[in-house]
């Protein structure tokens, strides 16, 4: 008896659309630059097992909290800029490893597109048998990532949207029937890379900047949904403000206060997003979370997310 292949495909139209990043595992979204977010997001689930595949124009900022207990293996498939997990530099093709029940923190600072397979770790078996390695349980207990050689791990960065472009196109393929053959292709695509890698060197960690940055990201979660101005938490964590600038400039590429304005238009779009005309308004909102100027605020948010908040109110209702 085979297993069910289901596939999936849609357009993105916001950041809100990458909750579901990955199929199964709830991720949290930050838009760190300025533009209407689009792009395209593709899940093939296969019993538990599940490949995602996305692609976005704009910078975004994600977090998986520690609750899912999946594996996910990740893989960068294209970025016109700067992309980290962690600490981890990442360049095309390479693949990263995030355990069950570990938080993740990923930084793609431009337009990028990744995969993502995520499956239970009592599979690892079936889905690695023939490589002990990899089918040791001790081997994904870690975060960690693999540096790919571009020839040999393009050739499965180009291939993982293949598939999922043929299952879309060709539904007699998604029969039980040929479910594990897919499963088997959807991991090959990864295996070379993980096989034949050796651990990132040292130069692709940013420890002392990631360090201070979740110090502050900590703060700003105790806080809560209020506002949070920069010199509150330079007074509050002892830390100058050129200390704290270098620091969000080498994790995220913008500055603190940027930084600080951006989460708070995400916040801002998200209230809009789940309110109604009758039950708010967008002045209201805005002044909540620290914005006077409502002209210049406007502009902000048309810049950021390709409209004026009065539609992202009105869309709600």
């Amino acid at each position: 008896m085979g297993e069910h292949l289901t596939v999936s495909t849609g357009e993105l139209d916001g950041f809100e659309g990458l909750h579901d990043a990955v199929k199964g595992s709830h991720v949290e979204v930050m838009q760190l630059e300025r533009g209407r977010l689009r792009g395209t997001l593709s899940h093939v689930g296969i019993g538990d097992f599940s490949l995602s595949i996305g692609a976005f124009n704009v910078g975004v900022r994600t977090q998986r909290t520690s609750a899912d207990d999946k594996l996910i293996i990740g893989m960068l498939l294209n970025a016109t800029d700067r992309v980290t997990h962690w600490a981890f530099d990442m360049q095309p093709a390479d693949v990263l490893v995030i355990p069950p029940s570990v938080e993740h923190d990923g930084v793609f600072h431009r337009a990028s597109s990744y995969a993502a397979i995520r499956f239970d770790m009592a599979d690892l078996p079936d889905i690695f048998g023939g490589d002990p390695r990899l089918a040791d349980a001790e081997t994904w207990q870690a975060k960690n990532h693999f540096r790919a050689d571009p020839a040999i791990g393009m050739v499965g960065a180009d291939r993982l949207p293949q598939i999922v472009s043929h299952l879309a196109r060709y539904p007699d393929a998604l029969s039980d029937a040929s479910a594990q053959f897919w499963k088997r292709a959807i991991v090959d695509c990864v295996r070379a890379t993980a096989i034949t890698s050796l651990p990132p060197d040292g130069s692709s960690y940013l420890p002392s900047a990631m360090k201070l940055v979740r110090h502050v990201e900590d703060y700003l979660h105790a806080a809560g949904a209020r506002p949070v101005h920069v010199s509150e938490i330079c007074g509050e964590l002892r830390l100058s403000r050129r200390s704290l600038h270098r620091a969000f400039h080498e994790v995220f590429g913008v500055g603190p206060v940027t930084f600080l304005r951006y989460k708070r238009l995400c916040t801002v779009r998200e209230i809009l997003r789940e309110s109604t005309p009758d039950q708010t308004t967008v002045s209201r909102v805005a002044i909540e979370q620290g914005f006077i100027e409502l002209g210049r605020f406007s502009q902000y948010y048309r810049a950021m997310f390709g409209e004026y908040p009065s539609q992202t109110l009105g869309y709600a209702g």
